[in-house]
């Protein structure tokens, strides 16, 4: 058993917001909070309450992953932080997603993709040459971040086949993004040369962009 099988902390009464992110809908759900949670489990716990944090804990005994993504320090002051966790479960891949990471000057902020994309440097190089910085169509850093993560537990997880003991894994929003900007960085770094948006052109590679084209066919009317 994973945690990471159980559905996403939600509030009790009104369940994860994503459940609204629509339309469209399916019956009550939004198709938005399905695509991500399809064939999960979920339980209702209080964490806060000793008799919930328990449940966590028993739940973590029998678990291989146990991934979270709270604001560093929160699930600790509940007794569910990595060490705790630990100590009823040393063989458990303990998985930390947050903005900022664990440590640094904005470890205590809350993480959105949308504002990781621009403080990382993604929406700076996105959007038309001439015109204002573009989110992409879709949450590029939130879904990075979860592939980096799936790397990451399948590493501790092999890690643990190898030596018995588990890990604490720190995965974050804009270390994530960073990561995925390794050519813009090396471009400054080695050549002084800052990035641009450059629309659906490429700074290097030509041909990039769109281009528009006309046909002429030999019948007006056609």
């Amino acid at each position: 058993l994973a945690l990471g099988d159980m559905q996403g902390a939600e509030l009790a009464g009104v369940g994860d917001d994503t459940r609204s992110w629509g339309p469209p809908f399916v019956g009550r759900e939004s198709v938005y909070f399905l695509s991500v949670n399809r064939n999960k489990k979920s339980i209702a716990v209080n964490m806060k309450n000793p008799k919930g944090a328990k449940i966590i804990r028993e739940l973590a005994a029998v678990s291989d992953v146990f991934v979270e993504n709270y604001v560093p320090g929160k699930l600790a002051k509940m007794g569910l932080g990595y060490e705790d966790i630990n100590k009823i479960a040393p063989h458990i891949v303990y998985c930390s997603i947050t903005g900022y990471g664990q440590t640094g000057p904005k470890f205590q902020q809350a993480g959105y993709d949308s504002v990781a994309a621009a403080v990382s440097g993604l929406l700076h190089i996105t959007g038309p040459e001439d015109g204002e910085p573009i989110r992409p169509g879709v949450a590029m850093t939130d879904l990075a971040t979860g592939l980096y993560t799936y790397g990451a537990i399948m590493a501790g997880l092999l890690q643990r086949y190898k030596t018995g003991k588990g890990l604490h894994i720190d995965c974050n929003l804009l270390s994530s993004q960073v990561a995925c900007l390794t050519y813009i960085a090396g471009n400054y770094l080695n050549c002084q040369k800052e990035a641009k948006r450059w629309g659906t052109a490429h700074a290097s590679i030509v041909p990039y962009q769109i281009y528009g084209i006309y046909i002429r066919t030999a019948n007006p009317s056609c």
